[in-house]
């Protein structure tokens, strides 16, 4: 008898799980459908611009790169933007400087040419900066209203599950559970898209800022550079030299009265 109880159960279909992802969704509704690909609309966002931005990002540090090894090198501003590559952020600041220089020189008022300059290259920075912003506010306003977009869903399903305990005459789980259930997915979905949106807004933002310094300076030195008629330029770091100065900076301070230690380099012609 026992044999054929177990036999009889095991033969019986396995009970369906009627409270899944599809099946709260299907019991939202075009509502809930319609929240849930506002959603998503959101996340697919927000990680192509926080791709895009990074790739954008990298790409004007590794041309600083040039900058600092190039660009300085050359023998007038001129032959060092040949150097740079064309649509690039330090190229514009470069060609934004020359041509206000050469503006200037056909200005009859008495402007001064640092001001002229300074007013220039501050709005090619600005430029390059509004363009690295671009965005970012998408970003924000994700991370601000999708857990407000998600609440919603919420709100929508608590209802649907207060509509079906009052239809019901009680508040069985088989009448509350899926309502129930869609609201917490809803809420869940929207803490997932606005969590990594608010982290790339930050962490963009963050990088931006560097960048813009890097801006700043260069600018600066630009500035420099055509107010003295080239005759001003900022130290070349090479690697050598880098790494020269590193180990100076590592070697002992020399005591008091101790002679100075000179090293004498002898070159043999051939």
């Amino acid at each position: 008898m026992t044999f054929e109880l177990l036999t009889a159960a095991a033969g019986e279909a396995a009970p369906q799980n009627q409270f899944g992802f599809m099946e709260a969704m299907e019991q939202g509704g075009v509502i809930a459908w319609a929240i849930f690909g506002v959603l998503v609309i959101m996340s697919v966002g927000s990680f192509y611009i926080l791709f895009t931005k990074l790739f954008e990002q990298r790409k004007i540090n590794s041309q600083y790169e040039q900058v600092r090894s190039q660009f300085w090198r050359a023998n007038s501003l001129k032959d060092g933007a040949t150097k740079l590559e064309k649509n690039s952020a330090w190229r514009q600041l470069v060609d934004d400087a020359l041509g206000a220089d050469d503006k200037h020189g056909k200005m009859t008022d008495s402007l001064e040419a640092h001001d002229w300059l300074h007013g220039s290259l501050q709005r090619s920075e600005d430029s390059i900066n509004a363009k690295l912003a671009g965005g970012l506010p998408f970003l924000a306003s994700v991370g601000a209203t999708a857990p407000f977009i998600g609440l919603l869903g919420t709100v929508i399903g608590i209802y649907r599950a207060l509509i079906n305990i009052g239809l019901a005459g009680s508040a069985s789980i088989d009448k509350v559970a899926g309502p129930v259930g869609e609201a917490l997915i809803m809420t869940a979905i929207g803490l997932l898209v606005a969590v990594p949106a608010v982290l790339a807004y930050n962490w963009l933002q963050s990088r931006n800022r560097r960048i813009a310094e890097k801006l700043s300076s260069f600018s600066t030195d630009l500035l420099a550079n055509i107010n003295s008629n080239g005759a001003i330029k900022p130290t070349v770091m090479t690697a050598t030299s880098t790494k020269t100065a590193a180990t100076a900076a590592k070697a002992p301070a020399a005591k008091p009265g101790a002679k100075p230690t000179t090293t004498t380099t002898t070159t043999v012609k051939k």
